[in-house]
């Protein structure tokens, strides 16, 4: 059971607007995480990701991909919701460029963090920095072979899209392990009052 699920199962909805509101508010802040970028060695990182995989762990899989994919439509859209926008361009062109890859990974790690948090690894902190891992991982097959094909594979694709990301990533895990359990107790202990 997703946080989602439980807290609207404690609300006794089943509202499909409740849902369009959710994902709707869970894009936006797709988009703001995106423009959060925290100063780490040897780049920036942002926290994109990490909201990424944390939707996909408390929205769980149809609710994220829902999200992911309004996310896309509204940079498709021209929305400056990218990295980077409207410095670097804007909507398809911006897609178009070398981190369109990336950006349509997030869709097959959005479902596979919303699949491990159906089946419960957002609620061990070994499980969830393993399904945080797994869904980042996920993110750079479609990233490196569209930024291979944009700028050529003579370059050193690995040194620019995946090397210098994974220690951001192993961090965005770790913090995906202390935030996904510790959400889960909380929700539990107010199950006991």
């Amino acid at each position: 059971m997703t946080i989602y699920n439980a807290i609207a199962g404690r609300l006794g909805t089943t509202n499909h607007w409740v849902d369009v509101a959710t994902v709707v508010a869970a894009s936006l802040l797709v988009a703001i995480s995106a423009k959060i970028a925290v100063p780490f060695y040897p780049v920036p990182i942002t926290m994109q990701t990490f909201v990424v995989i944390g939707l996909g762990l408390a929205l769980g899989p149809v609710r994220g991909l829902a999200t992911i994919a309004l996310y896309l439509a509204e940079g498709a859209a021209g929305f400056p919701v990218f990295a980077g926008t409207p410095e670097k361009g804007i909507g398809l062109a911006y897609m178009m460029g070398p981190t369109g890859g990336y950006l349509l990974g997030y869709l097959p790690s959005v479902l596979v963090a919303g699949w491990l948090a159906v089946r419960g690894w957002d609620r061990n902190p070994l499980y969830a920095t393993a399904a945080a891992l797994l869904a980042a991982a996920v993110i750079y097959a479609p990233g490196l072979l569209w930024l291979g094909s944009v700028i050529g594979f003579d370059k050193p694709v690995l040194q620019y899209g995946l090397i210098p990301f994974i220690p951001g990533d192993i961090v965005k895990a770790l913090l995906a392990a202390l935030v996904f359990p510790a959400a889960w107790k909380w929700l539990d202990a107010r199950d006991c009052r």
